[in-house]
């Protein structure tokens, strides 16, 4: 491990005046992807940036209006927060299977999105729910949808100086679900080879789909939102035939590469498998 100095600012604009003052400065809200990468060598900073003595990086706030997630909230906070786990379903099942107990006590959502990687398993989650990044920097606040946050394997818009902040997600209607569901070949290897996030709304019968947003992840250079698919569902019985109907349009998203962990063809096949059952999980959860 390199020698690197330490702050923890207690404010945005300090942490944000930090950064931009250091070229190679890096925020710190888990540390859990970060430490090994400066273990390694893959990152070489001199400054690390703890940022979890912000309040504003610590809201986890659920209201009529919707949820706020500050970007270093860490995992248990998540699926241990009862009323986010009945209304952003998704976002908890995501939460408790990022890593162990220990990587959850200290690792983020906020912190996982950042590290920007095609298999994360929170980003699917925050895409079907419709979640923004917000985002402050030298230039001031800024918003972005968290589909267009990535924008390649490790990399996002994230600009010198800048930071996350928190997480908006819309309030859920009362007969709405959501699910995510991944694929792994073992468990000792703790990494997904598809991850699916869906929400679904039904209507007041619970017969019919009012909408549906579906994510994809580790089936592209980056966590894909799979937006024909959820919008052909609007309308739809919610059945088997709907289901098949939007597998099949989900595969058509996804654009695997062959590695250790599968092939392009069987990770499309498993999109499809995942997409139908995530799909299934959201409507029975709203259904009940």
């Amino acid at each position: 491990m390199r020698d690197f100095e330490y702050e923890a600012p207690n404010s945005v604009a300090d942490a944000v005046a930090l950064l931009s003052r250091n070229g190679t400065a890096r925020p710190l809200a888990g540390g859990t992807d970060l430490i090994d990468q400066i273990r390694v060598g893959r990152l070489k900073p001199d400054l690390l940036v703890d940022l979890k003595k912000v309040p504003e990086l610590n809201v986890l706030e659920l209201s009529a209006s919707g949820l706020r997630l500050g970007a270093a909230v860490p995992c248990y906070k998540v699926y241990g927060h009862e009323g986010l786990v009945q209304a952003y379903a998704a976002l908890a099942d995501s939460a408790r299977i990022i890593g162990g107990i220990q990587i959850q006590s200290r690792g983020s959502i906020g912190g996982n999105l950042c590290n920007s990687g095609p298999a994360a398993d929170s980003t699917p989650s925050l895409i079907a729910l419709g979640a923004v990044a917000v985002i402050a920097g030298p230039e001031g606040t800024r918003e972005v949808p968290v589909e267009n946050f990535c924008t390649g394997p490790g990399k996002n818009v994230l600009a010198a100086g800048e930071i996350l902040v928190e997480l908006k997600f819309p309030a859920r209607p009362a007969i709405s679900g959501s699910h995510y569901v991944r694929f792994i070949p073992r468990n000792e290897m703790d990494i997904a080879v598809v991850g699916v996030g869906t929400a679904v709304v039904l209507d007041a019968k619970k017969e019919k789909i009012v909408s549906a947003r579906i994510a994809l992840g580790a089936v592209g250079p980056t966590p894909i939102f799979a937006k024909s698919a959820g919008d052909a569902l609007a309308g739809l019985p919610a059945d088997e035939t709907s289901l098949d109907k939007a597998a099949e349009l989900a595969r058509s998203h996804a654009t695997p590469i062959d590695d250790m962990r599968g092939t392009k063809e069987f990770r499309i096949h498993v999109t499809g498998v995942l997409v139908r059952r995530s799909l299934q999980a959201s409507i029975d959860r709203a259904r009940s």
